[in-house]
């Protein structure tokens, strides 16, 4: 999981697309980022289509202090992935 481990590091998140490793958010992406990709791409195949037994969903509760904030609807995404994702806009928020 070390790609994708890298890649989730840095904010985004990763899925696949049949033979396509599809990254968000695109609108972040930088020359070395998509040059990483790019060149780990196979491993980032692997990596995603490993049956990990991590559960996915395509929706989770964003909590501030304890009270909902919002919820985020979308591309099935591990519970790391959607904190990531809703650290990247609220840094003070948690997941349901």
């Amino acid at each position: 999981m070390a790609a994708l481990a890298y890649l989730t590091g840095l904010g985004f998140s990763a899925r696949l697309s049949g033979k396509r490793v599809r990254i968000s958010p695109a609108s972040q992406l930088t020359d070395p980022i998509r040059a990483y990709i790019k060149n780990h791409r196979l491993e980032l195949i692997a990596e995603l289509a490993s049956n990990d037994g991590i559960e996915r969903r395509c929706h989770w509760q964003v909590t501030r202090n304890g009270e909902p904030l919002c919820t985020m609807v979308g591309e099935p995404m591990t519970r790391a992935e959607a904190l990531g994702n809703a650290r990247w806009r609220w840094p003070d928020v948690d997941i349901r």
